[in-house]
């Protein structure tokens, strides 16, 4: 082999492990802006993590605080009880209202426990979704309707429980406004906020769709190593996946440090990120999955003794197309049964799951018809071959040694295990195998 050959030919084994590097990193780079696109821009997602916030009891206490804390701090709710009180009963609304304070947290959190008063969370946090959509879309109109703020207005829900402390909902109207809201964007913020949103919109299943073409490429441009390069492709998602896992692990310490003013607090901020962020733990967990399954599926192609002798006894099933997609359908009704994985819970990326399960099935197919083409169920045409093949070769067994056993085999045996090659491959059908086969058997 001349240098110039072997250069190339390193070249051409190369290329397949670039592009898997280069789809590596932008893979992590697709996932987190996937997520933050579902997480922000999604209303059903978005929907879903406001349930679960307000349903976890470490954001209920940590809520519940807030509104008692934010009607004590703005009104004075002793002058509040005297105005409705008698004027004989006024001199009451101190004890009154000291003793409705101590009680006030655990009144809140019940009021919070309710179904009727979390919907009220449920659709503020909706409110407050939709003005990041009108940012993205329409800027000017934005700002001229919200001023360029994006906030999450409590006034329902601060309604809903200062009536059930016996205040009325009226109070609420006297509070200011950051006392009834929660800033979630600043004008300030408005500009970089639009462009990093309009992004996320753009590139999130670009990317994706980028990074899996580079899986394709790789394995395509690979020629003799594609096994070894797809288990390459496997590592290379559980690399991914690692590496989401941990960088969600890490953050999540950095956030609860920066956000929570007081330990009474980690709980709650905790709870917020691992609720925001399990979309994220989801996607990382699934990615190594999916990365496990591609290293299964190239050591089961490959040629260890233990995958040989696998494939040689799911031989006479997979080269049945019945028997071999019966079983392919049954074992993904059970994995979206399951739903163990993110992609079944979504309708494309179940269609792609759905189409890599069936290619890989018949490229399976395929390994072991051209690796063990005689290895069929007796139920088949192949296996009714063999069997008429064993009848006619017993007489010539049972008078071995006799001038006509020298001739070999009868020349029929090779014509019907022909025909039903051609069947398994699908060129004959039933009808047509048995018709042949009537045909080569009827002179004798």
């Amino acid at each position: 082999m001349s240098p110039r050959d072997a250069t190339e030919k390193t070249g051409r084994r190369a290329l397949p492990i670039i592009l898997i590097i280069l789809a590596t990193i932008v893979g992590v780079t697709s996932v987190f802006a996937l997520w933050a696109k579902r997480q922000l821009l999604e209303t059903e997602t978005w929907s879903t993590t406001s349930e679960q916030l307000i349903q976890n009891p470490d954001v209920q206490a940590a809520l519940s605080t807030f509104i008692v804390t934010a009607i004590y701090d703005n009104v004075d709710v002793e002058a509040e009880l005297a105005d409705r009180l008698p004027p004989r009963l006024a001199p009451l609304a101190g004890p009154a209202s000291g003793a409705l304070r101590s009680g006030a947290d655990d009144v809140a959190l019940k009021a919070l426990e309710q179904p009727r008063v979390q919907q009220l969370w449920v659709e503020a946090n909706a409110a407050a979704q939709r003005k990041l959509i009108a940012l993205v879309e329409h800027e000017g109109e934005f700002v001229a309707t919200t001023g360029g703020v994006v906030t999450l207005d409590l006034k329902s829900l601060l309604e809903s429980v200062t009536a059930q402390l016996g205040l009325g909902g009226k109070l609420v109207a006297k509070l200011p406004p950051e006392a009834t809201s929660v800033e979630v964007m600043r004008s300030s913020e408005l500009n970089a906020v639009q462009k990093g949103l309009n992004l996320l919109r753009k590139v999130g299943y670009v990317l994706t769709a980028l990074v899996l073409l580079l899986y394709a490429a790789a394995i395509l441009l690979a020629g003799d190593r594609r096994r070894t390069t797809l288990r390459s492709v496997g590592f290379s998602f559980i690399f991914v996946g690692a590496l989401v896992l941990f960088a969600r692990g890490a953050a999540a310490n950095l956030v609860v440090d920066s956000l929570s003013e007081a330990a009474s607090s980690d709980a709650a901020v905790s709870a917020v990120f691992d609720i925001g962020t399990s979309l994220l733990l989801e996607t990382g967990q699934s990615i190594v999955a999916y990365g496990i399954v591609i290293v299964l599926a190239a050591w089961l192609a490959g040629p260890t003794g233990w995958a040989t002798s696998i494939r040689r006894a799911l031989t006479p099933y997979l080269r049945q197309p019945g028997y071999a997609y019966g079983g392919l359908a049954l074992l993904l009704v059970l994995v979206f049964w399951w739903d163990p994985v993110i992609a079944t819970h979504r309708l494309v990326p179940s269609l792609l799951l759905i189409a890599f399960a069936v290619l890989g099935t018949e490229m399976l197919r395929r390994q072991v018809i051209r690796e063990f083409p005689d290895h069929v169920t007796p139920g088949s045409p192949g296996g009714a071959a063999q069997g008429i093949a064993d009848r006619i070769r017993g007489p010539r067994v049972a008078t071995a040694g006799a001038p006509s056993a020298a001739v070999g085999a009868d020349p029929r045996v090779g014509e019907i295990e022909r025909l039903a090659g051609l069947r398994d491959s699908g060129a004959l059908t039933d009808d047509e195998f048995a018709v042949e086969k009537a045909r080569i058997l009827g002179p004798g």
